[in-house]
Formats: C-alpha cells, structure tokens, sequence
C-alpha cells in the first residue's frame, strides 16, 4: 500500500497502481472485445525532453510522462474509405493529483494536442 492507501494489483501479466486503475483495465477490455475501441495499450509513455548530454559531459536523461492507457476510439461517421474515424485516447486513473502529475499533464497535452487525453476520477 503506498502513502494514498491504493494497493498494486496484478492481472494479465500488468501490475496496477490500484484496484480502481485495474477494473478501468477490464472496463477497457470489455470495449476493445465489442469493438467500441482497438489497440488498448498499458503504460504507453511519452517524451516530455529528449535526453542530452549537457556541457559537462553528463548524460541527461529524458523526461518522460507515463500513462495508464492508450486507445483509439471509434467514432460514429464514417470518412471515404468507409473507414470509422478514429481519436487516440490517453487515460490516467487518479485518485489523488500530484504537483509533478499536475506539470506533466499539462507539457503532454501541450506536446500532443492531436490526443484526448482524459483523468478518471477514482
């Protein structure tokens, strides 16, 4: 149990922050199987700063924000091809926000706008 009393839960061969993180998991499963959403990805991260080498010849790791799902969401017309439309989705399950969440949420949102990216409420 870490300082916000949620407990790391395992399934399917992914380890969870919390119960609530774990059943928005199978939720998600649930809409990939009926086809509402396709390629439901755990923890996808993105870069926030390249990594570098500064002056000193230190390496400088990059920054990175780390997502609890990414999907892609069909939408409702259909475009020339007679494809659906599809949105990517990044989702984030938080019972409590951060100050570092709060900062990184706003750059990865800022550095991919094309991304709707959404906080679930425990």
């Amino acid at each position: 149990m870490n300082k916000y009393h949620a407990r790391k839960t395992p399934y399917e061969g992914y380890v969870f922050d919390s119960g609530k993180e774990c059943q928005r998991y199978k939720d998600l499963r649930l809409l990939e199987f009926a086809g509402e959403i396709t390629d439901l990805t755990v923890h996808p991260k993105f870069v926030l700063q390249e990594g570098f080498i500064d002056r000193d010849g230190k390496k400088i790791r990059p920054i990175t924000y780390s997502a609890d799902f990414r999907y892609q969401r069909r939408e409702g017309n259909i475009n020339i091809n007679g494809d659906y439309f599809v949105t990517p989705v990044v989702e984030d399950v938080k019972g409590v926000q951060t100050q570092l969440f709060k900062v990184k949420w706003k750059w990865v949102k800022k550095l991919y706008p094309h991304i709707d990216f959404r906080i679930v409420e425990e």
